[in-house]
């Protein structure tokens, strides 16, 4: 926005410099006077934006809630304080919690003692049972039959349960220590989820409870916004917006702050547009860090002018002075030993009041930006386009 201030002041300056300088001259037959205006070719920097007004808003805003229901226990904070990230700011009654937890970390440490004596038990079944093999093949080998075969044969069946029985209570062992762990896991998680932490350094913008109210996981406890990093959005019409891209260098003016700059950048555009009286309007979200002790606060009115080109140290005349021929060249009028002549140029970028000369102009000239003839008769003047 200042940019276009700038350039209507100087171009405003030239033209009254132009008007000063008024080179009449008369041709060869002396029967005409041609008066002319004129301005100097100059060497600047241009900058073509596109302006978009809007209101401050914060990038980043979190609604904090516990992740389980219960009684409000503490609040550590209070709307306005700041709070860096991972302080604690709220916590539920946890004592039922805790009880929980005690008791899941006792079912594991039991689990874990019936897997151990399950094991011992196991070890002793195959033992019991090599023994009961050994017994029964030494009494095939010396083949003895009767009611000493019969006893191994029982002993070494009586084995194979008993190993049978201990693999069984292995497993069972087994299964309640993965149920007692998923327990304690659930236990913990509960007790992380009565606490809320702050999930980014920022400013309690609100607090929703008070201490010793009973909450449900949909009760939304503390509003945290983060009011280092900001963003301003605006809306641009379908004329504009083809030339905006993410990235793209943005000068931002507050109202309330004239004398604060700042500068952003396009952060996101809006692919859904909104209508608005008949007009196709996109939202353009502008992202920019805000300096400390600034005094901007959300919900204040600013602008932006969205770089879309720039060049520096580029020669430059007013858009006005650019006229078409009729092979539909760029061509200018510049003032050479008192004459004026005829020139093709090739333009660059132009912000509306000024335009960028590539070639065919050199700094310092002098170009024509208005002329007209005037007869000593009574003839009336004639523009000259």
């Amino acid at each position: 926005m200042k940019n276009w201030k700038i350039a209507v002041i100087v171009l405003l300056s030239l033209v009254i410099a132009g008007s000063v300088a008024c080179t009449p001259f008369r041709g060869g037959g002396g029967e005409e006077e041609d008066t002319s205006q004129m301005v100097e070719v100059i060497r600047d920097d241009l900058v073509v934006s596109i302006n978009g007004g809007g209101n401050i808003a914060v990038s980043s805003d979190a609604n904090l809630a516990f992740g389980s229901g219960g009684k409000i226990d503490e609040i550590y904070i209070k709307e306005g304080d700041e709070v860096w990230e991972g302080r604690v700011l709220a916590r539920l009654d946890t004592s039922a919690l805790e009880l929980a937890l005690t008791q899941a970390e006792a079912a594991v440490v039991q689990a874990e003692a019936a897997i151990e004596q399950a094991q011992a038990t196991q070890t002793q079944a195959e033992a019991n049972l090599e023994q009961a093999e050994y017994d029964l093949k030494l009494l095939k080998r010396q083949n003895i039959h009767g009611s000493r075969r019969t006893v191994a044969e029982l002993g070494l069946e009586a084995a194979e349960l008993g190993l049978g029985a201990a693999e069984l209570s292995i497993v069972a062992a087994e299964s309640q220590l993965v149920a007692a762990e998923q327990a304690v896991a659930e236990a913990q998680k509960q007790l992380d989820e009565a606490i809320i932490t702050a999930p980014f350094a920022g400013v309690v913008a609100d607090v929703y409870v008070d201490e010793g109210d009973t909450i449900s996981t949909t009760t939304t406890i503390v509003y945290l916004i983060d009011l280092a990093a900001m963003e301003l959005s605006v809306e641009l019409d379908e004329i504009d917006i083809p030339d905006v891209e993410k990235g793209q260098r943005a000068i931002i003016e507050v109202d309330a702050l004239p004398d604060l700059s700042l500068e952003g950048e396009v952060g996101a555009i809006r692919p859904v547009p909104t209508l608005e009286g008949g007009v196709v309007l996109y939202e353009v979200e502008i992202d920019f860090v805000v300096p400390q002790d600034s005094g901007l606060r959300v919900g204040m009115s600013a602008e932006a002018d969205i770089v879309i080109a720039e060049r520096s140290g580029v020669l430059l005349v007013p858009d006005r002075v650019i006229q078409q021929d009729r092979q539909g060249s760029s061509i200018v009028y510049v003032m050479v030993d008192e004459h004026i002549e005829e020139r093709v140029v090739v333009t660059g970028i132009s912000d509306g009041f000024y335009i960028e000369i590539i070639s065919g102009l050199e700094e310092g000239e002098m170009v024509v930006t208005e002329r007209q003839e005037r007869s000593n008769s009574t003839r009336p003047g004639l523009p000259f386009h």
